[in-house]
């Protein structure tokens, strides 16, 4: 039985949640009913996974740095592979990710590419509004149902052969406050995962594919493991066949990097491969190390995948994979093409393609981008390096040999601190921290399709610096709390300049800033942003 309230929603066996007509299909009782049964398995598990993340932070800052796990090496050791690919997903050279918003959806899986990547994580700014409405278009999609006009009054339907669909859940990091089962907050990866599941598994089954996911910021084998402990509930509450469901994790944090084999084995039943989430996995290292005695990287536009830390984690990450007969993915291509600058998107272009056929050479059996415009390109060259491959599991790369000291060289050769570094940190991050608080996770910022981790590398730079005794700028002046305030004034003011008093009153700018500084200045390090600003999201 569900009793309705004028802005909640209850039920008698404990779910509150926000609710309005427009949310009855999503949130029906019975989809609520089954997120409501994962919460009560898996609430205090993840609560009890994100406090031994804690407990390992204070290890590392105490000098006990990450090794290879002693107690899994059988695991690292012995031969096993993953549960066969779907031949359907043999093929995946080009995936594009995004939004979930209706235009987004549609374009995306339109876009020529082979799998589409549904984002409700760090390209979605998680309101409410957002989150629902987002999941309502999934569902259209995966019915065929999903239509668009634009404002040119142009129609937007689905072609009869697109993208596969996939979908990333958010973080076990956070929660989804307008959804409390027993008076509690439920799991913000759940709810996601959750309605998803509940509503489309079947149809996508149905569609001959399956429900597909992608898993972000996992830290170690053992969030892995809940994982899978998730997966096997939920389908057999469904009464679908363990190992239906099939999911890529991205390695984008430097304990995972550690534990990649143990991942995979973690889940092996229902495992589609892993991703070399390459800005988040720079933003964890900035994390993890940062009250390491002499760790400090130089601006983060000299932190490229070919310094030591990078290459090794790529190196490692492919051979892991193909060892287990898994697919291991590229990192994003975030450029945007300039249609009224041909030279930038001709220069921006010529790195992608460098950038590309670096990782299909390197064995990555795809990669990422953020537009539609690359994917021809990036089709074309998986196409040549693969010579018509569907994949390069094959390519063993037993020349790799990275050891624990490699993942943890941070070596950058003639790396430096500059003024332009500092103030592009800070313009950066105000920019997209407003775009995100207007309810935009994915924000075009000069010729860049940036997400939540640009934000969050350019913040953990900024607090890591102004605590290093030794981060000078090349121009001799040292990076403290006062200098980051002085270019946060001066880049707001920039700002205001540049778009106008209408825009800059009737925007999110001003407290973009305050919420900057907040973050650069708590002694205490913020995990994750949206921890500190879902609190002024609707």
């Amino acid at each position: 039985m569900i009793d309705f309230m004028p802005a909640r929603m209850t039920t008698k066996s404990g779910i509150d949640c926000a609710h309005t007509v427009e949310t009855a299909g999503v949130l029906s009782p019975h989809a609520l009913e089954f997120v409501a049964k994962l919460e009560r398995a898996f609430g205090q598990r993840r609560r009890d996974l994100l406090m031994a993340r804690q407990a390992r932070q204070v290890e590392i800052d105490n000098g006990k740095l990450p090794e290879f796990v002693e107690s899994t090496a059988q695991i690292r050791e012995s031969a096993w592979t993953i549960a066969p690919i779907p031949k359907h997903l043999e093929k995946r050279w080009v995936e594009i990710t995004g939004p979930t918003d209706r235009k987004m959806v549609i374009n995306a899986l339109n876009s020529g590419a082979d799998v589409f990547m549904a984002d409700f994580e760090d390209a979605n700014s998680p309101s409410w509004s957002n989150m629902v409405e987002g999941q309502r278009n999934l569902a259209r999609a995966v019915r065929n149902e999903i239509d668009f006009k634009g404002a040119n009054g142009k129609d937007y339907r689905l072609n009869a052969d697109h993208a596969i669909l996939f979908v990333r859940p958010r973080g076990l990091h956070l929660e989804e406050e307008h959804v409390q089962v027993s008076g509690k907050s439920i799991s913000a990866s759940l709810f996601d995962f959750g309605i998803y599941f509940f509503h489309n598994a079947k149809r996508l089954i149905e569609n001959g594919y399956g429900p597909y996911f992608y898993l972000p910021k996992l830290e170690c084998r053992h969030e892995a493991r809940w994982w899978n402990d998730v997966f096997n509930m939920a389908q057999d509450e469904l009464k679908i066949a363990r190992g239906t469901i099939k999911a890529t994790v991205l390695i984008e944090t430097i304990t995972a990097a550690y534990e990649m084999d143990e991942i995979l084995y973690e889940l092996r039943q229902h495992s589609a491969g892993l991703n070399a989430g390459r800005w988040d996995y720079i933003f964890s290292v900035i994390k993890k190390f940062r009250n390491q005695p002499g760790f400090l990287l130089p601006d983060r536009q000299q932190i490229g995948m070919t310094v030591p830390f990078m290459q090794a984690y790529t190196d490692l990450l492919v051979k892991t994979c193909h060892k287990r007969g898994a697919h291991a993915m590229g990192g994003m291509s975030a450029f945007i093409p300039n249609r009224k600058d041909p030279e930038v998107t001709k220069t921006a272009m010529e790195k992608v393609r460098n950038d590309k056929w670096r990782e299909a050479k390197s064995g990555h059996d795809g990669t990422w981008v953020a537009h539609p415009d690359l994917v021809p390109m990036v089709t074309r060259i998986f196409e040549d390096a693969l010579v018509h491959k569907p994949n390069q599991i094959g390519l063993q790369r037993d020349d790799v040999n990275v050891t624990a000291e490699d993942l943890r060289d941070f070596t950058i050769e003639d790396g430096k601190l500059t003024n332009k570094g500092l103030c592009t940190n800070i313009n950066v991050a105000i920019l997209y921290i407003e775009s995100w608080l207007r309810g935009h996770g994915a924000a075009a910022l000069y010729n860049l399709m940036e997400d939540t981790a640009t934000a969050e590398i350019s913040r953990a730079q900024l607090w890591n610096w102004i605590r290093h005794p030794e981060a000078t700028l090349t121009d001799g002046r040292m990076v403290t709390l006062s200098l980051c305030r002085t270019v946060i004034r001066q880049e707001l003011d920039a700002i205001h300049d540049q778009v106008g008093d209408e825009q800059f009153n009737e925007g999110q700018y001003v407290l973009a800033a305050k919420l900057l500084d907040d973050l650069i200045s708590d002694d205490d390090f913020i995990d994750f942003l949206p921890l500190v600003g879902y609190q002024h999201l609707c």
